[in-house]
């Protein structure tokens, strides 16, 4: 069984990793020990109570070893799991909250959000990489759940901005003045994987997503 081999692999690992540590391992101790024996004076044979609480120490902590040894391997697991997932969304529409944009060259783009209650006045600020704006937007009134504004990749000033990633901002307040709690939402075609880190990072052309903020899939583009 595959639990078997894991289990016995872990073992092995963990013996090995406290012979390294301490110079011995219990089968060491137990061949010094029976040699020893073997080797006394009948005449004045040693007391064994001396060798069974060293015995006793050393499975102590052998069986530390193999616990950290196991927990490793729990941990190893679920890092595959998340692999294996992150690589099954490559070609799946996602979502996710988050506030980055993609601007393609020639095409508009749509910037979503998700309102707590409903709001009198959406505002959408569009920022470069540089931490700058460059468009604000109205989104006029909307009720509670996700709402949407375009925006055709201009600036304030009517230019055209390049293509690539830019963020948003998204406020919201009532007739009279209230803030209304939005979140912005990101979403896109998975169309590759980054795993050199310590989670998989999803790429959605331009745009960078951790595994953990996704919300939603779904199997068409």
């Amino acid at each position: 069984m595959v639990t078997d081999v894991t289990s016995t692999a872990t073992t092995a690992a963990a013996q090995a990793e406290m012979k390294k540590s301490t110079g011995m391992n219990k089968d060491d101790f137990l061949k010094l020990f029976v040699t020893q024996l073997q080797n006394q004076d009948p005449l004045n044979p040693q007391d064994g109570t001396q060798f069974i609480s060293q015995l006793a120490q050393l499975t102590q902590v052998e069986q530390a070893y193999n616990t950290n040894s196991n927990l490793q391997n729990m941990l190893n697991q679920g890092s595959n799991s998340a692999t294996l997932a992150a690589v099954t969304l490559i070609g799946k529409q996602v979502e996710a909250q988050g506030n980055q944009l993609e601007l393609k060259s020639g095409s508009p783009s749509t910037i979503q959000y998700k309102l707590d209650s409903a709001a009198d006045q959406v505002t959408v600020t569009v920022a470069d990489q540089s931490g700058k704006v460059v468009r604000t937007l109205s989104g006029g009134s909307k009720g509670a759940g996700v709402g949407s504004v375009a925006w055709d990749g201009t600036d304030d000033a009517g230019n055209q901005l390049a293509a690539g990633a830019y963020s948003f901002s998204v406020s919201a307040k009532t007739a009279s003045g209230s803030n209304v709690t939005a979140a912005g939402l990101v979403s896109g075609k998975v169309d590759g994987v980054d795993m050199s880190g310590a989670s998989p990072v999803l790429s959605i052309g331009a745009l960078k997503l951790k595994l953990t903020e996704v919300t939603s899939v779904s199997g068409g583009a």
